[in-house]
């Protein structure tokens, strides 16, 4: 049974590495990268080769080593408002600070369309080509048969 196991998930990975079967629009090399290192950690599990489990920690990490703590640009950016914040609460402008930091976090977070990535879907379908939705999308026809508590079409 195990032989049969191993043999259906050889094909599934087959399948998956085939360009013709992923009607998903492609990712950036890093988000690529990590759900074939995370399939290859697993098959490297119990009775797995070590080789295999090496390469795959190489490829996921492209620069070899990670990052020193103190230059990650994300926590020196959180340090640098919690230091700003201590000096206007000292100031007794700390509420005012707080909130114009949300205010800008908020216009921060917010892209335009032109910055979208190639491939990048909307969360609006509307404004993807084809009126594509993305996975996990509730459609009115789900909804429908959702709450009639009809099979769904395909089973």
């Amino acid at each position: 049974m195990s032989a049969a196991v191993e043999r259906r998930l050889a094909l599934f990975r087959a399948a998956r590495r085939s360009p013709a079967v992923s009607p998903r629009p492609a990712e950036p090399p890093g988000k690529a990268a990590a759900p074939e290192a995370a399939e290859g950690e697993r098959a490297a599990g119990p009775g797995g080769s070590a080789e295999v489990s090496a390469e795959v920690s190489a490829e996921a990490r492209p620069g070899g080593a990670a990052a020193p703590v103190w230059a990650r640009p994300l926590l020196l950016k959180v340090l640098l408002w919690a230091v700003l914040l201590a000096l206007f609460a000292e100031l007794e402008l700390g509420l005012p600070y707080f909130v114009l930091s949300l205010l800008y976090w908020m216009y921060a977070g917010t892209r335009g369309p032109a910055e979208r990535r190639r491939g990048e879907l909307s969360a609006y379908s509307v404004f993807n080509p084809g009126c594509a939705a993305i996975a996990g999308t509730l459609t009115a026809e789900q909804l429908e048969r959702e709450l009639y508590y009809r099979p769904a079409a395909g089973r």
